[in-house]
């Protein structure tokens, strides 16, 4: 079962449409009278469960690209270099 909401009556009322979605209603949202978008429940199965899981699928499709010297097992992404001196260049940008 849908129902349908103006983009102005969504966005008043967005906490309440997420917890209709969250029950298993289907919620579309209209601009102009015409659907624009469609609130739907997110199916459980396809979803990843851990975090190494949802690196996995990142990596997977490309979203995400690990350093090539990193270990196997190895989740840490390491930072840019560092340059001595962060503190004083910042409070001197502040005179």
């Amino acid at each position: 079962m849908s129902d349908e909401y103006s983009l102005y009556e969504a966005k008043a009322k967005l906490s309440a449409l997420v917890k209709q979605v969250r029950e298993g209603r289907t919620v579309i949202i209209t601009v102009h009278g015409q659907p624009a978008a469609e609130l739907r429940p997110i199916d459980p199965a396809t979803r990843p469960q851990t975090l190494d899981e949802r690196l996995a699928e990142l990596t997977t499709r490309g979203v995400l690209l690990k350093p090539k010297r990193a270990a196997l097992g190895d989740t840490s992404y390491p930072l840019g270099p560092r340059k001595p001196g962060a503190l004083q260049r910042f409070l001197d940008d502040r005179e």
